[in-house]
């Protein structure tokens, strides 16, 4: 079984993330239309160089479409969108081909002397060097998905973007991967996207949380919680204020009880 990763309390900007003047993601006005259907609409977007951002939003809020174009893998069609050269995404599916073996997927597309070398290094970093050889047949749903972020940081991208890629593990792998994605991030120092409907993952890894809706951004919440975050008075306001931008009612945030206080559930349970 795989070690947990030790995190120690640091603040949410570590010392990688200092950002220079020039933002590693700059968009400007940016419009996408299908048709008649306008998708994104003069939409500004700057991320830091190794900054961590989480974008929230409806579905058909048109945050895919953004990551899309942000990727390169739809075109910007000559409107101002600057990112860096070497950029990596990670989905929901970790899209792995079966008949290559697991370090052969890492290595996908790389060049140059040590090739098998840097696969391992990569897959050590994701508790995975143990399963350098083996099928992606025999891999579990979490193992797959830390093989697919082994392949995107191998080559070392200046933007790291992440396409909803827990959304498909259970509970628990997913408070691993985590932990896992924010120690590879403090190592590696990319500017991170991550998409997700999740608003405790989005407040729980981002320096700073959009909500895009109606092609634009709405909202902004940076998060200067110092990590590891708990679940706490702050953490609840932020949640609160989050799930207003996104249209949802949600009760008022309590102050979290201390050991031997009781709690009281919207549903009117009250527990020591």
């Amino acid at each position: 079984m795989a070690q947990p990763i030790a995190l120690s309390s640091v603040p949410a900007h570590p010392e990688t993330a200092a950002a220079p003047a020039a933002p590693a993601v700059r968009v400007r006005n940016f419009t996408r239309r299908f048709g008649q259907v306008t998708v994104l609409e003069d939409l500004d977007l700057d991320i830091g160089r190794g900054e961590f951002v989480a974008l929230l939003g409806r579905s058909g809020s048109g945050k895919t479409t953004l990551l899309r174009t942000l990727a390169g893998l739809d075109p910007a069609d000559g409107q101002a969108v600057a990112t860096p050269a070497s950029k990596a995404i990670v989905f929901q599916d970790p899209r792995l081909l079966p008949w290559q073996r697991v370090w052969k997927n890492v290595a996908i597309g790389l060049g140059g002397p040590g090739v098998r070398a840097r696969a391992e290094a990569a897959l050590g970093e994701v508790q995975l060097g143990h399963r350098l050889d083996v099928w992606p047949s025999t891999l579990s749903g979490g193992e797959a998905q830390r093989v697919a972020l082994a392949r995107a940081l191998v080559r070392e991208p200046g933007l790291l973007l992440l396409d909803e890629p827990f959304a498909a593990v259970d509970a628990l792998t997913r408070l691993r991967m985590h932990e896992l994605v924010l120690a590879l991030w403090r190592a590696h120092a990319p500017a991170v996207l991550l998409v997700t409907h999740d608003v405790d993952e989005a407040i729980t890894l981002a320096d700073r949380v959009l909500v895009l809706d109606h092609g634009r951004i709405a909202a902004e919440e940076k998060i200067a919680l110092p990590r590891p975050r708990d679940n706490d008075a702050a953490f609840q306001a932020l949640r609160h204020r989050l799930l207003g931008h996104l249209g949802v009612e949600a009760p008022a945030p309590r102050a979290v009880a201390g050991e031997g206080s009781l709690v009281a559930f919207p549903s009117g349970e009250i527990v020591a």
